[in-house]
């Protein structure tokens, strides 16, 4: 339930394609894993505070309020452990899964005696995470009238306490102490649950609360039944995991608070234009549809008509801030009714074994994971008789849908048209977009300046049994979002009027889908939006033609190529995270036999022309919404056909998003129908070239083969050095773990001339952009087939990765490198010699100018976390000082011109400086080397950098209080926080504000592997605590989060951040310092051997095995970057360094020379306490802390009244003057 997008149910294409976000509703009790990218490196520059180049990432972990729930659970029959303990029907085999070649795990899938709940078991022997999934075939659509929201709604109170389990934490808190999380996501027709955890043992995993001892007595004997060979740490999840779906209590005094949850998130949407276009989209459709539906329900629709601002008999409001209504007498629900019935009904209805599907991945034997699930899973309902799940294979089985005979002819109805089986098959004889909700055109105002043309084309579901075999949307999506030169894309970029074209399917129901195609508009294509939608219709009109004209013909050849693509992807597909996989694997039981579970949409048959025909016949005008949305629709135009200027002006109801629209005139759709002319310039693409033919493997190679050892584990063996020179230095390592034919080509530029000034590194990113939209038509075909580059510019450097099949990637590199060389000249010599370039570099200005003034938009824990770091680092630029170089008087007189950027560019890319390299995969010494010399000919012909010249960023040291007074004056000290940085929310709209409490501890040199391991260890304690103080029980707001911040230059901080609608800043932040006190009492009272068994799973995720590929590369090339910034001293990597961090918290076992004296328990928690006291306790002295405040627009005239005042910064000239009485951290690495 984070404002993010997770898409759950929709498809990503080949060819540019695009996925509209359908926006589920995504459970905020995620817990970032303590993996190798938390345990952060010493900066290397890259992080420098930059809205453009950084988004810190706030620990999402989970929490939930520490109260024992009432025993409310259902009265229902459920299957009993006493029943007979019948076998479970194995429904496939793991011989009979199809598998990618790497993938390792072993699979089975069942069907339990009890129930008969569907469940994919994966043992994975070698696994450092254990996960589980529960899908369920039941989301919004499913609300009741009366109840919009409610299976969203439904979703949170599940992990609000069951009949085994009541306290509302314990599931949280057991697999915390595991090392593991949870979230869930409630989308239109589905929703899902899941969890991991780190393969773990505790001795005494029970809760030490001695009220709970009943509960502990209940947990030992379930893991006593299980713990033959399942881990105690799974066995115990799934136990409790289970309850969800046998005896959730619902408990009636829980509700109150977990509503006002929802409404928070509800009010986070109303500011983020995907939740507005969304909506509006839903809003569109026809109201007998369940997609027209209000799916993030809110408190007002949740409880049928209640007023959140009331006051509650049940709400305690102890948030520390009247609301309105303060003095009326309590009314339960604010004048509504109570939705416990609902969700009783709902989950009655829906949560039974027919509809549901469970997916597990353990260390644990195929055999003893099927025992758990049996044990744990077994008291899951069955399904009611005769019940069918609204999934494709259960539908097959009931014989409501039939697959295709080979050979059979399609089904026509009586005027001869395609029938698809799912279309209007669920709702009917509801459709969602019929004839009165297509042939549109909508105009949307946006909150953020975008501007955007987005086609949806009503279309059968993409799962219908005959779409399926060939799957025509794939090549449709392929064509109408390629790039090469002769495309729609090729032809819009080269006019100017697009910055991207992407499509491919973007809302995907049981019964409809829509196509997208996708156009993001410069605003020259916005005024000349009528000429972008006559070129869309022609490049449509000439793939219909060859379907047409040429059944056998080019658009055979691209079904083909993309199924060889998409072969050779399937048969090298590594094997993913465990959590991942189990969550789309749940779901994907629906809509697939399970031996073919693992395969799914990769697999498709032959080209059907009769199939694409009919398909490709939905995409025309009539049968399509276009929604053109910019600021530019308020103006209007009278000169275009495709305005909605006779239309009125509306608000949506739920979200505020403002929007017109008309009806498309006969003569406009008989012009896009049958367009009499298509440009010359379009032509249908080419075959693709970069299809990898050869996938041999390097270390099969016969020298290779000689060296290899079957006693070494190459894991954990680190890369060679192989070239060391003042120039450049590169490390190589072939790959013998996983077995693909993929290598990854790494290097950085680093120069100190990229962040030199702001007008240098506004130059720089023109340049990266420019390059970008340079290179489309030149690689476009490697993208599609595998080959991916990337160059990026980061305040320290340029960086490029080139990364994919091993065949076809030194080729990549020389046609990127050399690109880069000859682009530089080209714009050198101007805008007359070349004007389309010089279009280009206009439209790299007018989007990095658009895309630097919308950050203002951030929500206000975004602007609250940026202003912090802005004060905390050197040196920085501000974004002010980037809108200065790109408009306003300077900008007018000193114009950035395409001469100037190449300029700038060539002294960062072919200057001096300092290169470092990894070419890692499956690739040997002697290509890396052919490698390093075509990097050294390309770009490193100056002398290299001097030490002293490497760019290096600072950490500044905050003010303790006494210091603070020094700066400031005695009127500091009366406050808590000294020092308070506020700011006022950009947007008229907003209703948010922010507080983001920051509390310095050292310099990464300073605190060492021990100090940097309790610090992490406070961290991930500390979020469960926070999240169960200020969300659920004070209810402050929906986001709220405690963790650790490493700061650019070596600083360290433990910050609590909540951002709040219901409390101004000044409550928000007294309500976090009081909890800072509280949880170091939690800590005090915690027993020695839980603060072990916390250790011991932040030990367990730090040391969890890459599990692919690219997070081997990920890890060791992290590692080479974090040397980058430092001396000759410290020039190694140190490729153990998470071992030897990790050995802090190891309390039983032989030791790393790590400066760590801590042996025992209670050693570790003296450690604990000693750090709190040191860095957090107001007491402290050395205590350092500075809070973020961002007020929305209805509390400017607090935000005023502390203007100018002794400890307050109102702006960054103020940030200024504070950032002149700091000093800097030691930038010394802590290795």
């Amino acid at each position: 339930m984070w404002p993010i997008l997770a898409l759950s149910t929709s498809f990503l294409f080949l060819g540019g394609s695009e996925a509209f976000a359908t926006n589920p509703f995504t459970n905020s009790r995620s817990r970032s894993r303590v993996k190798r990218s938390n345990i952060q490196l010493q900066d290397v520059g890259d992080t420098i505070t930059d809205p453009l180049t950084t988004d810190e990432e706030i620990h999402r972990e989970p929490a939930l309020a520490a109260t024992r729930a009432p025993s409310t659970a259902l009265d229902l029959d459920h299957p009993t452990a006493s029943e007979p303990n019948l076998p479970s029907q194995i429904l496939a085999t793991d011989s009979q899964f199809q598998k990618s070649l790497p993938d390792r795990r072993s699979y089975r899938a069942i069907s339990l005696a009890r129930n008969s709940l569907t469940v994919l078991l994966a043992s994975d022997p070698e696994t450092d995470v254990e996960a589980a999934s529960m899908h369920v075939r039941a989301g919004h659509f499913d609300d009741p009238p009366h109840r919009a929201g409610l299976a969203h709604f439904h979703e949170h109170m599940l992990f609000l306490g069951t009949e085994k389990y009541p306290r509302e934490e314990e599931y949280e808190e057991f697999l915390g102490r595991n090392g593991g999380m949870s979230n869930a996501y409630t989308d239109m027709e589905d929703t899902n649950y899941y969890f991991n955890v780190a393969p773990l043992d505790h001795d005494n995993d029970d809760d030490d609360d001695d009220d709970d001892q009943e509960t502990a007595d209940v947990e030992a004997g379930a893991t006593e039944k299980v713990k033959r060979g399942t881990s105690a740490a799974l066995a115990g999840a799934l136990d409790r995991f289970a309850q969800f779906f046998i005896s959730p209590l619902f408990d009636e005094s829980m509700l109150e608070r977990e509503l006002r949850a929802v409404n928070s998130e509800y009010l986070n949407g109303r500011t983020a234009d995907n939740w507005r276009n969304y909506q509006m989209l839903k809003q569109g459709a026809s109201k007998d549809h369940p997609f027209s539906k209000f799916g993030c329900g809110n408190y007002n629709t949740l409880t049928n008509g209640g007023d959140p601002s009331v006051k509650n008999q049940n709400d305690g409001n102890s948030s520390g801030e009247e609301t309105a209504n303060e003095s009326a007498t309590p009314v339960a629900f604010g004048g509504g009714s109570s939705p416990r019935e609902d969700l009783v009904k709902f989950w009655t209805d829906k949560y039974h074994a027919g509809n549901l599907r469970l997916c597990v991945v353990g260390r644990a034997s195929l055999d003893d994971l099927q025992r758990t699930v049996e044990q744990t899973f077994g008291g899951v309902r069955p399904p009611p008789p005769g019940f069918v799940a609204n999934g494709i294979m259960d539908r097959i089985r009931a014989g409501k849908l039939q697959l295709p005979s080979p050979g059979e002819s399609h089904p026509k109805d009586e005027h001869g048209e395609f029938v698809f089986q799912t279309e209007h098959s669920t709702y009917g004889p509801s459709v969602a977009f019929g004839r009165e909700q297509l042939g549109l055109i909508r105009e949307v105002v946006p909150l953020v300046e975008s501007r955007s043309l987005k086609i949806f084309s009503a279309v059968p579901p993409t799962d219908d049994p005959v779409l399926r075999e060939s799957r025509p949307f794939r090549v449709l999506s392929h064509l109408v979002g390629h790039e090469s030169p002769g495309s729609l894309h090729h032809l819009l970029m080269e006019e100017g009027w697009i910055n991207s074209l992407s499509s491919g399917i973007g809302i995907s129901c049981s019964d409809f889908c829509l196509t997208s195609i996708s156009i993001n508009l410069t605003p020259k294509g916005m005024r000349q939006r009528d000429q972008v939608l006559a070129k869309t219709w022609q490049w449509l009109a000439l793939i219909k033609d060859s379907v047409t004209n040429d059944p056998h013909g080019l658009i055979e050849e691209y079904h083909k190529e993309l199924k060889t693509i998409t072969d050779i992807s399937f048969k090298f597909r590594e094997m993913g995270d465990p959590t991942d996989f189990c969550s789309r694997a749940a779901e994907k039981l629906f809509d697939y036999e399970p031996h073919k579970v693992l395969i799914g949409s990769s697999e498709s048959g032959e080209y059907d022309e009769e199939v694409a025909r009919a398909f490709l016949q939905r995409l025309t005008p009539q049968n399509s919404l276009i929604v053109v949305t910019g600021p530019d629709v308020e103006e209007g135009q009278d000169d275009l056909d495709s305005s909605a200027r006779d239309g009125e002006w509306q608000i949506e109801e739920r979200y505020g998003g403002k929007y017109r629209q008309v009806r498309m005139s006969d003569s406009l759709v008989e012009r896009w129908n049958h367009p009499t002319d298509i440009d010359s310039r379009l032509s249908l693409p080419g075959l693709n070239e970069f299809i990898p033919e050869d996938v041999s493997l390097r270390c099969d190679d016969p020298e290779s083969l000689e060296t290899f050892d079957p006693d070494v584990d190459y894991r954990k063996e680190p890369p060679k050095l192989i070239v060391d020179n003042p120039k450049l230095r590169m490390w190589h390592k072939m790959d013998r773990t996983f077995r693909v034919p993929k290598t990854s080509i790494r290097l950085q530029l680093n120069s100190p001339e990229v962040y030199r000034s702001p007008r240098a590194i506004t130059l720089n990113r023109l340049f990266q952009k420019v390059l970008t939209d340079d290179l489309n038509s030149y690689v476009y075909d490697a993208t599609v087939a595998g080959c991916n580059y990337r160059v990026s510019c980061v305040p320290s450097a340029y960086r490029f990765s080139v990364s994919g099949y091993s065949e076809k990637l030194p080729h990549l590199l020389d046609v990127v490198t050399a690109r880069i060389a000859s682009l530089i000249q080209e714009m050198k010599e101007g805008d007359e010699a070349h004007p389309a370039l010089a279009e280009i570099f206009n439209k790299a200005k007018d989007n990095l100018l658009r895309q630097t003034k919308n950050y203002i938009y951030d929500s206000p824990y975004e602007t609250g976390s940026y202003n912090m770091r802005m004060l905390m680092e050197a040196p920085v630029w501000h974004i002010s000082d980037y809108i200065a170089e790109m408009e306003g008087e300077y900008a007018d007189n000193e114009p950035l011109t395409m001469k100037e950027c190449a300029e700038v560019a060539e002294k960062c890319l072919f200057g001096r400086s300092k290169a470092v390299s990894l070419c890692i995969g499956n690739i040997d010494e002697k290509q890396s080397k052919e490698i390093a010399e075509l990097i050294e000919s390309h770009f490193l012909k100056s002398r290299p950098l001097a030490d002293d010249e490497n760019p290096r960023f600072r950490s500044l040291r905050l003010p303790t209080k006494s210091e603070a007074i020094q700066i400031y004056d005695e009127s500091v000290a009366a406050r808590e926080v000294p020092i308070i940085y506020e700011a006022l929310a950009h947007s008229e709209s907003e209703e948010n504000n922010a507080v983001e409490v920051v509390m310095q501890t050292a310099s990464s040199f300073e605190l060492g592997y021990e100090g940097l391991a309790i610090q992490e260890l406070i961290g991930h304690m500390a979020y469960n605590s926070a999240f169960n103080q200020l969300r659920t029980k004070e209810q402050l707001g929906y986001i709220v989060s405690a963790f650790t911040k490493k700061i650019t230059g070596g600083g360290n901080a433990f910050c609590v951040l909540v951002q709040s609608s219901n409390t101004l800043p000044p409550g928000v932040e007294e309500r976090c310092l009081r909890w800072v006190e509280q949880f170091r009492k939690e800590i005090e009272n915690m027993p020695e051997e839980r603060i072990a068994m916390e250790a011991q799973a932040v030990r367990a995720n730090i040391l969890e095995k890459d599990i692919k590929l690219a997070e081997e590369i990920s890890s060791v090339w992290g590692e080479i970057l974090a040397t980058v910034p430092h001396t000759d001293h410290y020039k190694n990597p140190v490729f153990d360094r998470l071992e030897r961090f990790a050995d802090v918290l190891t309390l039983d076992g032989d030791s790393i020379d790590n400066g760590s004296s801590i042996r025992s328990a209670a050693d570790l928690k003296k450690r604990v306490l000693d750090f709190y006291d040191k860095y957090f306790l107001p007491s402290s002295p050395e205590r350092k802390i500075v809070s973020s405040r961002v007020y929305n627009r209805k509390a400017k005239d607090i935000f005023d009244e502390n203007v100018g005042k002794p400890g307050f910064i109102s702006s960054y000239d103020d940030a200024r003057k504070l950032k002149q009485h700091l000093s800097s951290f030691p930038t010394a690495p802590y290795w």
